[in-house]
């Protein structure tokens, strides 16, 4: 079977290098080079910690791959499992935090319910008094995402994709109402400007709705831009910290090297939809300001004395509810799109899936039944509170 993998982000490469492993023919089409989307600008977070069931199963079966990623691809990623510490400041968010320990036990993750009190234990910084509740994971934590790219790409190569950058789909062929290639334009093109397939996988990040108008499917997902600093904080944070997110603000820290802390956050005054094509990879003075204002409310790491050291932005390819879709949309087209930040920490099982959508029909990895486009149309959205 041959196959087209239509985006060089790391699920487009962890689904052509599952695709291959099974002995599929592979090409990877890329626009421009390989991570130059949302995976150049991620921020490597890998956790457990969703709330709803399909999240935290794409987590826990993508967690042996992190966990052995050196082993496995010959490549360091960074991984630094100091764990996620999620922070409830209402009674209310503190109660869906109790139903999400709950779920992700059902599920196998060893989450654990912190009283405010415990909170400092593990991350020296917070203030208790700003905590009604708190959840952790000590296998949670981040990776370097350009390094795990790298991984993917190396393992891709080895298995025999074909894997062309510079390369646009500027059409995906259809005959009797199943895709059956596309064409291109760019370095890799072939003469006639035209790669027959079996199946064509949409993988394509920001841009996977303007790849599926081409194969006349009406795919909701939009572009939102994300900022992320650099900060010497005012109190240097521990490089054994967890990754610690507010939920009530979606205002979130990690520790880098040397005291340093990356800080982000989405507060809703992102500018209109941006044009993946032409956006501002600079971050905002006044975000900046509020941003890591808002970390000091519940953190004493972030006083005045905060020093910013730099920043940038990215995109989300974001769908209605958060989660992606994953699916084959009709015959011959399989997407993996919209996964509205979390594609990074689940690329591992979404190319496992993918390869078995493609090559068997169903999945087998994860259920992704949950992740079909039609929910869209039948109004009954998945729900997702931990979307930072």
């Amino acid at each position: 079977m041959r196959v087209v993998v239509v985006g060089g982000g790391i699920v487009g490469l962890a689904s052509a290098s599952a695709l291959a492993d099974r002995g599929a023919d592979v090409v990877l089409c890329e626009r421009d080079s390989l991570g130059s989307g949302s995976t150049a600008r991620a921020l490597g977070g890998i956790r457990c910690q969703f709330s709803t069931a399909v999240n935290v199963d794409l987590s826990l079966a993508s967690r042996p791959v992190w966990e052995s990623f050196a082993e496995r691809f010959g490549v360091d990623i960074a991984f630094r499992q100091t764990g996620y510490l999620m922070l409830a400041r209402t009674a209310e968010t503190a109660a869906g935090l109790e139903r999400q320990v709950d779920l992700q036990h059902e599920r196998g993750a060893e989450t654990a319910l912190l009283a405010p009190e415990e909170v400092p234990d593990y991350c020296g910084g917070v203030d208790p008094e700003t905590v009604t509740a708190a959840t952790y994971n000590p296998r949670d934590g981040f990776a370097d995402p350009y390094l795990a790219l790298q991984g993917f790409a190396d393992a891709a190569r080895e298995a025999g994709v074909d894997i062309r950058t510079n390369t646009a789909v500027t059409d995906v062929r259809r005959t009797a109402g199943r895709v059956v290639g596309v064409d291109v334009a760019g370095d890799g093109a072939p003469s006639d400007g035209s790669i027959d397939a079996d199946a064509v996988v949409n993988a394509a990040g920001p841009w996977a709705g303007e790849l599926a108008s081409m194969a006349r499917i009406d795919t909701p997902i939009e572009p939102q831009r994300r900022q992320a600093l650099v900060v010497d904080p005012e109190r240097p944070v521990p490089e054994t910290d967890p990754l610690t997110i507010d939920l009530e603000t979606s205002s979130h820290f990690r520790p880098e090297r040397d005291g340093a802390a990356v800080v982000g956050g989405y507060f809703d005054d992102e500018p209109e939809t941006p044009d993946p094509d032409s956006f501002s990879e600079s971050y905002d003075v006044a975000w900046a300001a509020e941003t890591v204002e808002r970390a000091g409310v519940y953190c004493d790491y972030f006083g005045d004395g905060t020093r910013l050291k730099r920043g940038w932005a990215g995109l989300y390819a974001v769908t209605p509810d958060h989660h992606p879709i994953v699916e084959e949309s009709m015959p011959g087209f399989v997407q993996a799109v919209g996964f509205s930040g979390h594609g990074f920490q689940h690329a591992p099982a979404t190319g496992q899936v993918i390869a078995e959508l493609v090559l068997d029909g169903e999945a087998s990895t994860v259920d992704v039944s949950d992740l079909g486009s039609d929910r869209f149309e039948r109004d009954d959205l998945l729900h997702e509170r931990n979307v930072a």
